[in-house]
């Protein structure tokens, strides 16, 4: 099932709602993707466990929303606009574009055909501000979404009245002209990264970078993701991106290989220095303690979002058989899970069975958006298609309503990974599924 898992995936994705090629009535447009109903839920609910993970959770982590559009001398102090490059080779044959270290000699990968020279080409997404095209109106499309956080540093620590060590966190878009994409959504122009930028006191940096990498390791496990298929790999020192003292990935094994959710950097002072003198701004952190002015190091742990919600999709993943039927599962943590709870009439053709099913859904609308999640009512099936199309997108709990609970007000509570059926009272459903997404997966 290996070989073909991510085809599976994929086939899934688009039959469920889960993701959408881009555009897709005109063609697609590349390594671009839209989430879809079950989609968007999914992401809305990994990014809410992330942020009550590493905000709500923790006593010394503020939040920011930075604008996407910065001004251009933010990447000149970053190093983007010099360093921020790919060097590339074109097939003068099929006009395809290659990484150089990608291409094994002189001929093109592809068609055998003669390549160019080597030429650099740079990764940022350029755009233009105001009505007139020119040098002077030149911007950039963020290609990270840190940046926004090093330069509001002062503000947050000033107006949330932080002391160090402190973080902040942020959820939002980056684009990058990625030459080499694919994998479906793993590698994409257009994607979303959840950081932390934690700013210690120099010497206490390397305490901090260790006790980052476990949490952040246990993050992923703690949603449900396999221990023996995330791994931790430490940077060699000739791949250490130029800010870095070091750097470990946090690794998932995807059907195409071990490849980075995240990586935890050791960035130094590097980027507020940068700040500091391209701005002419002081941003040194004042010790009222010890009366000492210093630029702050940063551990970054950052992540991509699209990148772990194919890791959660795909670990969860798994066919079995039932009744000599195949039964496919997303076995996805309940936190994640896109649909929480679906009801289910029996007999849809009686009114009374309707009525009480979609009073039931009303009210479990009502209480599961306090806690967060959907809601959903289905009849189109029988009852064993609605049971496997649930199983299908993860949703934990099936409620079935039938002719009995007319009688004893009472429905049947599947479990969607036991499959095994609890009768509950229509009063105690509400507790009874609290009590089971308040529970966390072991």
């Amino acid at each position: 099932m290996q070989e073909n898992l991510m085809d599976k995936m994929v086939s899934l994705c688009k039959r469920r709602g889960f993701i959408f090629q881009s555009s897709e009535i005109y063609g697609g447009l590349a390594s671009t993707w839209d989430y879809g109903s079950l989609g968007a839920e999914l992401k809305k609910n990994l990014k809410e466990a992330w942020w009550r993970a590493t905000v709500y959770e923790r006593d010394d982590i503020e939040g920011l929303d930075a604008a996407i559009l910065m001004h251009p001398a933010t990447w000149n102090a970053s190093g983007h606009v010099t360093s921020f490059k790919d060097t590339l080779v074109d097939c003068k044959g099929c006009k395809k574009r290659f990484k150089v270290e990608s291409v094994k000699g002189k001929k093109c990968p592809e068609c055998k055909g003669e390549l160019t020279e080597a030429r650099q080409f740079n990764l940022m997404l350029k755009t233009h501000l105001g009505s007139v095209e020119g040098e002077g109106s030149l911007t950039y499309l963020r290609p990270e979404t840190a940046q926004g956080i090093f330069v509001n540093f002062q503000n947050v620590a000033n107006s949330a009245r932080r002391k160090i060590p402190f973080g902040i966190a942020q959820i939002g878009k980056a684009f990058r002209n990625e030459i080499t994409t694919g994998n479906f959504t793993f590698r994409s122009r257009e994607f979303e990264q959840m950081e932390i930028e934690f700013f210690v006191k120099p010497g206490d940096d390397e305490k901090w970078y260790k006790k980052w990498i476990d949490e952040r390791f246990g993050w992923y496990i703690s949603l449900g993701i396999r221990k023996e298929n995330l791994r931790k790999r430490p940077h060699e020192k000739d791949e250490l991106a130029h800010y870095a003292k070091a750097c470990t990935d946090i690794e998932y094994k995807f059907p195409f290989g071990w490849s980075e959710l995240e990586g935890i950097a050791n960035r130094t002072d590097f980027d507020l220095k940068q700040h500091m003198d391209l701005s002419s701004k002081d941003l040194r952190y004042f010790d009222d303690g010890t009366k000492e002015r210093y630029i702050p190091y940063v551990i970054e742990p950052s992540g991509g979002i699209d990148r772990s919600v194919l890791a959660f999709l795909v670990d969860s993943y798994r066919e079995e058989k039932v009744r000599d039927e195949k039964r496919v599962v997303l076995g996805l943590d309940r936190r994640l899970a896109p649909v929480k709870t679906a009801v289910l009439p029996l007999l849809k053709k009686k009114p009374e069975i309707v009525k009480m099913a979609k009073g039931l859904t009303a009210d479990l609308k009502k209480y599961f958006y306090t806690i967060g999640g959907k809601v959903v009512y289905d009849d189109t099936a029988s009852i064993g298609r609605l049971y496997r199309r649930q199983d299908e997108i993860g949703t934990p709990y099936c409620i079935t309503v039938d002719v009995k609970s007319l009688e004893d007000k009472k429905v049947t509570v599947r479990d969607r990974d036991t499959m095994k059926q609890d009768r509950v009272e229509l009063a105690n459903i509400r507790e009874y599924l609290g009590d089971r997404f308040n529970k966390r997966k072991a």
